[in-house]
């Protein structure tokens, strides 16, 4: 949960350092905030 949590802040955050390949792309972000979602139904174990 974590671990997911992290990524997620990870990947908007290189995202927007231009570390990753491709520049600053839309889907990077929408696929951070979708990891950061799962970390979030993970912690609340939303059923």
């Amino acid at each position: 949960m974590l671990a997911l949590l992290i990524l997620g802040v990870l990947l908007i955050l290189l995202n927007y350092l231009t570390v990753l390949p491709g520049s600053v792309s839309a889907w990077y972000l929408v696929a951070g905030l979708v990891v950061i979602f799962l970390g979030f139904v993970m912690a609340t174990r939303y059923r």
